[in-house]
């Protein structure tokens, strides 16, 4: 399962526990008055203060077919009550004999904003009544804890094929930034571990570094190598300390650069033409000659060898400073 798929997965479930228990309880409710439409009001208004975050309660039989009327906070509308609702994107999957299920994201007629239904099938012995649905507004969905969340792993891009096809073609040519790679390096370090700067990328051929710092995180700086090389830069950076929730620990930059430079150097046809640093999440991108780019924990990064990246035979040339 992608990361993408995870984080939809973490917060549909994380929904799905805070609701299914309660839901299961007036559904069986629901089946007991099934299908007096006054009486099914009745518990839905109960619901509504025992069902948190939903913002709509209706009740469907088996054809889709509205019973209930349309039960908020504070208002019950019953001119819902004999609507055909078969065609609306939370009936549009295989429905639950058993249990609950959740709609996929769609536009809500009534507030035109996204939401989710949730459906929790009304039973009595066997048969299948019908489903006691609840809308929730995707901006008041809680985010599902950390614990929920998906640990990233390796993931490799392919870039541009025309690029692959003819990268035993071409030769790393030497840029401004790799003449002064250790003193460019350093300075980054210093940045990172003491002037707040969380996110890095270093363009390696075009001799250009973007900047994100913790005391202004929505906008970025650029800089060319120059510039950094300048032994004043640190002046025009605010001391800040390494902030406590980093996921790299502020030990691991310099050897995370070190890595980066060896693959700079390490093959003069499959080559590093960038790579980025995020203190914060701790996920590392490298961009090759190839055009092929990777994303992985500082961790997995720092497990691998040359030989992974490169092959077997491998030798690293960086530049004397």
């Amino acid at each position: 399962m992608s990361q993408l798929q995870q984080a939809i997965s973490s917060k549909k479930e994380a929904l799905a526990g805070l609701v299914k228990k309660p839901m299961a309880v007036f559904a069986s409710r629901c089946a007991e008055v099934w299908p007096d439409a006054d009486a099914l009001d009745a518990i839905l208004l109960e619901a509504d203060k025992e069902i948190p975050y939903s913002h709509l309660l209706f009740v469907l039989n088996i054809d889709g077919i509205q019973i209930s009327s349309n039960v908020e906070p504070n208002n019950t509308d019953t001119s819902w009550r004999g609507l055909d609702q078969s065609k609306r994107p939370y009936l549009m999957k295989n429905l639950p004999y058993r249990g609950v299920m959740l709609s996929s994201i769609y536009m809500s007629l009534r507030t035109h904003k996204q939401c989710i239904t949730v459906l929790h099938s009304i039973n009595r012995g066997d048969e299948l009544l019908g489903f006691i649905c609840a809308d929730f507004s995707i901006a008041d969905i809680p985010e599902p804890t950390e614990q929920t969340k998906q640990n990233f792993h390796w993931t490799q891009f392919k870039g541009d094929p025309a690029v692959r096809g003819t990268v035993f073609m071409q030769e790393r040519a030497p840029s401004l930034l790799d003449e002064h790679i250790n003193e460019v390096s350093a300075l980054i370090e210093v940045l990172m571990v003491e002037h707040g700067v969380f996110h890095s990328k270093i363009h390696f051929s075009s001799g250009r570094i973007s900047m994100w710092l913790l005391e202004d995180p929505y906008s970025y700086r650029i800089y060319t190598t120059d510039e950094l090389i300048n032994p004043d830069i640190c002046l025009a950076f605010p001391q800040h300390a390494y902030h406590e929730k980093a996921k790299i620990p502020p030990d691991k930059v310099k050897e995370i650069l070190e890595q980066f430079r060896a693959l700079r150097f390490a093959d003069e046809t499959i080559y590093l033409r960038s790579s980025s640093i995020n203190l914060m999440n701790g996920i590392l991108g490298l961009t090759f000659s190839c055009d092929g780019s990777h994303y992985m924990p500082y961790e997995e990064f720092l497990e691998r060898d040359l030989a992974f990246w490169l092959g077997a035979n491998v030798t690293t040339k960086t530049p004397e400073t």
